[in-house]
């Protein structure tokens, strides 16, 4: 059985990675938990080492880790879909976006807080931002631009 399995694995990942927005969850992923620390580190600076209150803290920390996620997801997750050009309005729309995230996180958080233990609620909800950030990101930010039949015979 376990031999079995060592050989179906890998065609099975093989066959997963090979779609793409599996490949851009994965990415969109990555992503995030590197910003994860860019946003704990950043916060730490503000809150400890400059001595901000909380809010303005974490409102700068997190300003920090959606910017370098924006940059990243355009040069890497998004790459086709961006032509790895940062565009104002995609980042403000990444920000937009990510404030949904927020909603949808702290939201979830609440509620399910009410009839589970607060660490599974966290990770319930921290499931219910990538949902919606990726969500957000792959059909509304970084959607594949329709072409304009006529630009062809211009």
């Amino acid at each position: 059985m376990a031999a079995a399995v060592r050989l179906i694995l890998p065609q099975i990942v093989e066959t997963w990675l090979s779609r793409p927005t599996v490949s851009k969850m994965i990415s969109f992923g990555v992503i995030g938990l590197g910003n994860t620390v860019i946003d704990l580190a950043i916060f730490t600076l503000a809150y400890k080492v400059l001595g901000l209150a909380l809010v303005p803290a974490n409102v700068m920390a997190w300003l920090v880790a959606v910017s370098c996620s924006y940059v990243m997801n355009t040069m890497i997750t998004f790459r086709a879909e961006s032509g790895r050009v940062l565009r104002r309005k995609d980042y403000l729309s990444f920000v937009a976006s990510g404030i949904l995230g927020v909603i949808a996180t702290t939201t979830t958080l609440v509620v399910l807080s009410n009839f589970i233990p607060v660490y599974a609620a966290k990770l319930a909800s921290i499931l219910a931002g990538f949902v919606v950030n990726f969500t957000m990101s792959h059909f509304v930010v970084f959607r594949t631009k329709p072409t304009d039949p006529n630009e062809a015979t211009r």
